[in-house]
């Protein structure tokens, strides 16, 4: 079988609860899926838990029957019950071995590493799935977050066999940047679902990859 970070490549939309109202984040995301969106993060910091797990539920069902995948962001009890493919983990949040032990091997974990290798290191000695790293560029989301350059990019493909991921500030016009360094997914919130139009905005970074690949640039695909 195909390792789970072997298909960790492309778009990935990460949903926002200040950019969509609960009935409209369903629509929103299929639009991301139909623009070509291949992993949904959703995030959603409310304290209304019988929604947040109401709206995954939703959300992986839609995912699973349209060939994506969905990671619930911070929440491994959450993800655990609504079936989920998989976590994301930042500095604060649930241990990474505690997060494999309660979803298992299957899930695909990943972990935000911001501007750090050695906490990218960390990460992948627990046996993290895939590394992100940012923000890149200014961020309306996180305005605060830490600088990171395209220089931790490279090094950490030169380290380690896993995807990564990029996040923070990125557009469909400033991406290329970060493809050619060996960014495999673009991890999106604004740029896509505070987007007039979801769909075109996903495809316009859906896009970026297949001209990347076409251009002859090494694949950012990872040997997993």
């Amino acid at each position: 079988m195909e390792p789970a970070c072997e298909r960790l490549r492309g778009l990935y939309a990460i949903t926002d609860a200040r950019l969509q109202s609960p009935d409209t984040l369903y629509q929103r995301v299929s639009l991301a899926i139909d623009g070509g969106a291949s992993i949904i993060q959703y995030r959603d910091k409310s304290a209304d838990r019988r929604l947040r797990l109401e709206q995954a539920q939703a959300l992986v069902e839609l995912c699973r029957a349209r060939g994506a995948r969905l990671i619930v962001n911070d929440d491994v009890t959450l993800a655990a019950t609504c079936g989920a493919d998989g976590v994301h983990l930042g500095r604060d949040d649930a241990g990474l071995a505690a997060a494999r032990q309660r979803l298992g091997n299957t899930a695909i974990i990943g972990v935000s590493c911001y501007n750090s290798l050695e906490l990218a290191e960390a990460a992948v000695g627990q046996g993290a799935d895939y590394l992100a790293f940012g923000r890149f560029f200014p961020s309306q989301t996180k305005p605060d977050a830490v600088q990171a350059d395209l220089e931790l990019i490279r090094e950490a493909k030169r380290r380690w066999p896993l995807p990564i991921a990029a996040i923070g500030g990125i557009t469909a016009d400033n991406a290329a940047m970060l493809l050619s360094a060996g960014a495999d997914m673009l991890a999106v919130v604004q740029g896509v679902f505070a987007a007039a139009d979801v769909r075109e905005a996903a495809t316009r970074y859906a896009a970026l990859f297949n001209r990347h690949h076409n251009d002859g640039a090494p694949s950012a695909r990872s040997s997993g």
